[in-house]
C-alpha cells in the first residue's frame, strides 16, 4: 500500500510551483557550472530555505552524474524529534513538486533487520525539513534516471553510535550504485541561537565566523571523525548536521573505497557586524572516489 510524505514545505521554504522550481534549479545548477562526475559518490549541503541556500546547495548537487546511480541514502539531523538513535521513514514515496522519488523498502527492510534503527511516523517526517530540502535538487539531478531513496533521520547519538551506525552503513558505500546526500547547515550565530563566539583577531564577527566554520571543514576534509568532535567539543560550533556528518566520515573510514570530501562553496547568510546581528553559514562539499 502506498503510503506518501507530502513535500510539506513547500509553497513556503521553496516554491511549490514545478516550473519555477525547475527554473531556479537549473539556474543555480548552471551557475555553478560544475562538471559532472561518476566519481563523486556523496554531498554535504545545506537545508535552509531555497532564497537563504538553494544558491550554495548547488555547488554540492551540480557534481552529480546520475548515469550508474540507483539509490541515494539521505541523512539529515532531527530538529523537532528526540531520539537518541537514527530512524527509518515509514513512507513509501516522497513527494516533490518536480516529481516523487519512491523508497527502497527492500535496503529499509535489511536496515530494520539490525534491531539499531526505529521507525519514524509520517507526523515526524513531515515536520522535518532537514532531508525534504535535499528532495528537489535529487529529483532535478536525477530526472530520467529510475532512482529510489532511503531516508535515515539522524538523531542526538553518542560518539559510539555514530561510530556503530557508520560501520553498518559501510558495506553500502562499496557499492558503485549507491549515493550519499548528508544535510547540514553550519554556523548558527546570534543571542536568538545562543551561541556568540567570537575571536577578535579575525576582526569583523563574520570573518570570525567564517575562520570557525573553515576549521571545522578542514577537518571533515581530513575524514577524521574523532578530530571533528574534538573540535565540536572545544568550540562548540552549530552545526546543526554534525551527527550525520559523524556517521559519514565512520563510513567512510570504514569502507574499502576510498573516498575523500572536498568542500566547494562557503556563503553566510548576512554578515554579522555587531552582537545584534545573526546568521547563518551554508557550506557544500562533494565526496569524490580518491583514485
Amino acid at each position: 500500500m502506498e503510503k506518501i510524505r507530502r513535500a510539506s514545505h513547500a509553497g513556503s521554504w521553496y516554491t511549490d510551483n514545478p516550473n519555477k522550481l525547475s527554473e531556479e534549479l537549473d539556474g543555480w545548477i548552471r551557475a555553478a557550472g560544475l562538471p559532472k562526475s561518476s566519481d563523486v559518490r556523496g554531498v554535504i549541503a545545506p537545508h535552509a530555505g531555497y532564497s537563504y541556500s538553494g544558491r550554495a546547495a548547488a555547488y554540492a548537487f551540480g557534481n552529480i552524474d546520475p548515469t550508474n546511480i540507483t539509490r541515494v541514502f539521505l541523512l539529515g539531523p532531527s530538529h523537532h524529534y528526540y531520539t537518541p538513535k537514527c530512524s527509518l521513514s515509514t513512507a513509501t514515496v516522497y513527494k516533490t513538486p518536480i516529481g516523487d522519488l519512491p523508497i527502497d523498502l527492500e535496503v529499509i527492510e535489511e536496515l530494520k533487520a539490525t534491531g539499531k534503527f526505529e521507525l519514524m511516523n509520517l507526523r515526524v517526517d513531515e515536520a522535518e525539513h532537514s532531508m525534504e530540502m535535499h528532495l528537489p535538487y535529487l529529483s532535478k539531478v536525477f530526472e530520467g534516471h529510475p532512482v529510489k531513496i532511503i531516508p535515515i533521520l539522524v538523531g542526538a547519538l553518542s560518539a559510539e553510535n555514530e561510530a556503530m551506525y557508520g560501520k553498518l552503513l559501510a558495506k553500502y558505500v562499496d557499492d558503485p550504485h549507491n549515493f550519499f546526500s548528508v544535510s547540514s547547515d553550519f554556523c548558527h550565530w546570534g543571542s536568538r541561537f545562543n551561541y556568540m563566539y567570537y575571536d577578535k583577531k579575525y576582526g569583523a564577527i563574520h570573518k570570525s565566523i567564517e575562520a570557525l566554520d573553515k576549521m571545522g571543514m578542514d577537518i571533515i576534509e581530513t575524514g577524521d571523525a574523532d578530530a571533528f568532535k574534538q573540535y565540536l567539543s572545544e568550540y562548540d560550533n552549530t552545526i546543526c548536521g554534525r551527527h550525520p556528518i559523524s556517521v559519514f566520515l565512520h563510513m567512510l573510514s570504514n569502507s574499502s573505497t576510498k573516498i575523500k570530501i572536498k568542500f566547494l562553496r562557503y556563503e553566510q547568510s548576512s554578515q554579522c557586524k555587531s552582537t545584534r546581528d545573526s546568521s547563518v553559514s551554508y557550506a557544500s562539499a562533494a565526496a569524490k572516489v580518491d583514485a
